[in-house]
């Protein structure tokens, strides 16, 4: 085979692996992406980040934790991804059941949020054994883009729900 034609099929060979490995592992080098809504262009950052591992429990004793027909589990809650506009409100919502009725946490990025002056807690008993929470961020920043987890638990079990965040920047 000729030189040049051996160099041909070396860089196909490369450029079809680095192909396989994006599709397998993911785009390595992120770009930001642009979108127009209304009039305003919006600059959306791409999160790059790992989503959570489900773990599966195999054994009789975690089966029968986890599975307890008693035990905290999360029946509503927020959706898995949301965009926000810098300095304006966000809001995660959760509802979870259980006898006795649950308590929640609300975590970001794995570390417990205490109630501060921009970040509130609501919560509220429906019945005996449901508890609804509702965690607010207002005025919002860059700051607080992450990984937030409402945690449902009781005696019996314990259940975790996870939102991603991230912000939006408006050009005007």
């Amino acid at each position: 085979m000729a030189p040049c034609l051996r160099g041909i099929f070396k860089l196909n060979e490369r450029i079809v692996l680095l192909g396989l490995c994006i599709l397998l592992l993911g785009d390595p080098w992120p770009i930001a992406a642009q979108r127009s809504t209304g009039g305003k262009n919006v600059l959306r950052r791409n999160y790059t980040g790992k989503k959570p591992e489900v773990i599966q429990h195999l054994s009789q004793d975690a089966t029968h934790y986890y599975g307890h027909e008693n035990g905290a589990k999360i029946i509503k809650s927020s959706h898995f991804e949301y965009d926000y506009t810098l300095g304006r409100k966000i809001t995660f919502f959760c509802m979870a059941q259980g006898i006795p009725r649950p308590t929640i946490t609300w975590f970001k990025d794995g570390a417990e949020l205490y109630q501060h002056r921009f970040f509130q807690v609501h919560e509220s008993h429906e019945e005996a054994n449901i508890v609804k929470s509702k965690m607010e961020i207002d005025p919002t920043t860059q700051m607080d883009a992450g990984f937030y987890e409402c945690q449902a638990d009781n005696i019996y079990a314990i259940d975790r729900r996870g939102f991603r965040t991230d912000y939006v920047m408006v050009n005007f």
